[in-house]
């Protein structure tokens, strides 16, 4: 390591203790910022320790000077980053998903039909093919036979045809990208059968992003910054039960306009980072809700459209600034009053007030959809995750009031308690973590009526449930299960179709699949009847959020449906 190197290392070790002070006071830190900022990084590595400290300072700064010195090294990285391409240092670890968006780089990946049309319509001039990956030569010859005539003579005897010779001549002086999604476009078949075919492609697509796209410019224009003065929110201060009772959050809707660019910024926010996120990737414009949380925090909560939806939880996702920069995402699925809740803190961000902010979240779920049953996935906790074994996730959730839903891991989550109340230095092992991370958590609210119903619940089981009807009634044929399941439905429930909309049609087919397992819904009573059929007509009207609040109105399909995803 050279001299350079260590006294980099060395900045960047004091710069990381101070922005750890909070309630000091913050002089030393703006001396120690401004002492940087003429600093030159020698290598990825440490530039990219610089701006994650720096982009921890912008969302938790500790007054004014500090967000001021802030803002400006920032603006300073895309020559920051020339500096070292020119020197030919190693740029690869810019790559790594943790710490990629960094302003004066790219990002590479096979991105999902919607997002490269999104690319191509918000920055045709910084999206390109890369065909450096290019390897599905195959199934390129075969579908691009579509769009480029003669191409057979070619492809169908040649080991190796050259198709960008073929594409460079057909598209003249377009962009080659734009013209490939613009013949896709032209398919008259359904964005679904275009999506699909296109993503069959597997064509990987350079973004050099600007600025304003990249991790280190993206913030939203905030009226008043929250300024922390004090020590942070600690896990340990913070009681879910009690946010969970906690007054209403304040929310506005926003205007479609609004809402689009809050669901561009989800775009680019999850693109920089090599991620899709559904909700983002087809959310609704429509309905998009602002939620103020406290403390410079604001949360934008969206569903998706009826053609995107699932066929029977409601989904919700949600994108979450700390004084305006986005520092994590969440994702709700839910079925009557459980949802199953991803939360994905940005690594950037994990030193920040994350129990806090997690409580509010839930809280805000609850608020505005009625749930008060919270799931955790074995992979957040750590399943075939690494960074949640490294981080500990198991006992964030634990801690918080979650707990194992399988009695072996609960036995072994109270053992590994007891050893830390007799030895306060005890660590759980990571071999012991990951046994704990081999299933569900789940957390009920206090006073709620679910008790132990959904302890064994999985959507998943009703799905294979219909699967095993499929094979055993009707010979594994999709299509007569369906219809007949419509058929019983309909009749056991009187339900007439005339004047129903494409999307109801279809959520009364998938609802069919599982009301039709329901032994004695013939003998559920009018309003039962009733309320069922408003049920699978919300399903695809407005927001879910209704369809969720009838849901938890029937007692006899939550009796139903939990019964059949418990076996």
């Amino acid at each position: 390591m050279g001299v350079a190197t260590k006294k980099s290392n060395h900045l960047h070790v004091e710069l990381e203790e101070l922005k750890r002070c909070f309630g000091a006071a913050p002089r030393p830190l703006v001396q120690k910022l401004r002492e940087l900022s003429g600093h030159e990084s020698d290598n990825a590595e440490s530039l990219i320790r610089f701006h994650e400290t720096l982009l921890f300072l912008r969302a938790y700064p500790a007054s004014g000077n500090v967000l001021k010195q802030v803002e400006a090294i920032l603006k300073t990285f895309n020559k920051r980053v020339a500096q070292l391409r020119d020197e030919d240092s190693d740029l690869s670890p810019f790559d790594e998903p943790e710490v990629s968006g960094i302003a004066g780089t790219t990002v590479t990946s096979n991105f999902s039909y919607a997002i490269v049309r999104w690319l191509l319509e918000k920055y045709p001039r910084q999206i390109s093919i890369d065909w450096d990956w290019f390897e599905e030569e195959d199934r390129f010859g075969a579908t691009m036979q579509r769009f480029l005539p003669l191409l057979e003579e070619d492809a169908m005897v040649e080991a190796h045809a050259p198709y960008r010779d073929w594409l460079r001549a057909a598209k003249a002086r377009a962009n080659e990208l734009g013209w490939l999604i613009q013949r896709f476009e032209s398919l008259k078949i359904s964005d679904g059968a275009k999506a699909e075919l296109y993503d069959s492609l597997n064509l990987h697509v350079t973004w050099k992003f600007p600025f304003r796209a990249s991790r280190t410019g993206m913030k939203l224009p905030v009226r008043k910054i929250f300024f922390h003065r004090a020590p942070l929110i600690r896990r340990r201060d913070v009681s879910l039960a009690a946010e969970l009772a906690s007054p209403p959050i304040p929310l506005e809707k926003l205007s479609r306009a609004a809402g689009e660019k809050i669901l561009d910024v989800a775009r680019k926010t999850s693109a920089v980072r090599y991620r899709e996120l559904h909700g983002f990737t087809y959310g609704d414009s429509r309905r998009v809700l602002k939620a103020s949380l406290g403390r410079g925090t604001e949360v934008f909560v969206m569903g998706v459209p009826p053609e995107h939806r699932l066929p029977l939880r409601a989904y919700h996702a949600a994108l979450i600034f700390k004084n305006g920069v986005p520092v994590a995402y969440f994702e709700g699925l839910s079925i009557f009053e459980r949802m199953e809740s991803g939360f994905n803190l940005y690594y950037t961000f994990r030193e920040g007030e994350t129990a806090w902010l997690y409580a509010r979240i839930l809280r805000l779920m609850r608020q505005l959809l009625g749930v008060t049953v919270f799931s955790i996935d074995p992979y957040q906790v750590g399943h075939e995750n690494e960074e949640g074994i490294e981080s500990g996730a198991f006992w964030f959730y634990r801690k918080l009031g979650f707990r194992p839903l399988r009695p072996e891991l609960m036995k072994l989550a109270l053992s590994e308690e007891h050893k830390m109340a007799a030895d306060p230095r005890h660590r759980t092992s990571a071999r012991t973590l990951r046994k704990l991370a081999a299933g569900h958590m789940l957390f009920e609210m206090p006073g709620t009526r679910s008790s132990v119903k959904w302890d064994r619940f999985e959507v998943r089981n009703l799905g294979l449930t219909v699967q095993r009807r499929m094979a055993r009634d009707f010979g594994g044929d999709a299509g007569k299960i369906r219809a007949e399941s419509i058929k019983f439905v309909r009749g056991a429930l009187g339900i007439r179709i005339q004047g129903w909309r494409i999307e109801e049609l279809r959520a009364l087919e998938n609802f069919a699949l599982v009301l039709a397992m329901i032994p004695g819904i013939e003998q559920w009573n009018s309003n039962e009847k009733q309320l069922a059929k408003h049920i699978i007509r919300a399903k695809a009207r407005n927001d879910e959020a209704n369809y969720l609040r009838l849901m938890q109105k029937h007692t006899r399909l939550r009796a139903g449906m939990i019964m059949l995803g418990s076996r």
